[in-house]
């Protein structure tokens, strides 16, 4: 069975996410230097059978999006989509997962040193991102 991969797409480093099979929960696959992601998803896909991926969409309070990241982002799909067509891509609004990320480190108990660390930020951004796409579509249905 297929799943799904959630991202949370940075300059240096994007947050990978994984749904299981059933596409119920979500789960954090790690963190990859963003340079390195097309040859990433190319050993990836020799793996694991993913039907669909959710891009985080940068959107500001005020609804205007994050131009800068965004246009990198939109560069990153245009490649995805050549380099695998069959493989769906939505976006989803991505405000506050940041937030959300760092206030569970917190909670985890993590240290001031390990919290820093934007690896673990946007592995666990990544994970809400597609957790709260399994969820919208959950309540779709």
């Amino acid at each position: 069975m297929s799943k799904i991969l959630g991202i949370d797409y940075g300059k240096t480093i994007t947050g990978l996410s994984i749904s299981d099979e059933k596409k119920i929960f979500a789960f954090g696959l790690g963190a990859v230097p963003t340079k390195n992601l097309m040859k990433f998803f190319k050993n990836f896909f020799l793996h694991e059978e993913i039907e669909k991926i959710v891009v985080g969409l940068p959107i500001k309070l005020n609804n205007q999006k994050e131009i800068l990241i965004e246009i990198e982002i939109q560069k990153f799909i245009r490649k995805f989509h050549i380099k695998y067509p069959k493989i769906i891509v939505e976006r989803l609004d991505e405000r506050f997962t940041s937030k959300i990320a760092f206030d569970t480190m917190i909670k985890l108990g993590l240290k001031q040193k390990k919290r820093r660390k934007k690896v673990i930020l946007n592995q666990i951004s990544a994970t809400i991102i597609l957790q709260s796409y399994i969820t919208k579509k959950e309540k779709k249905n």
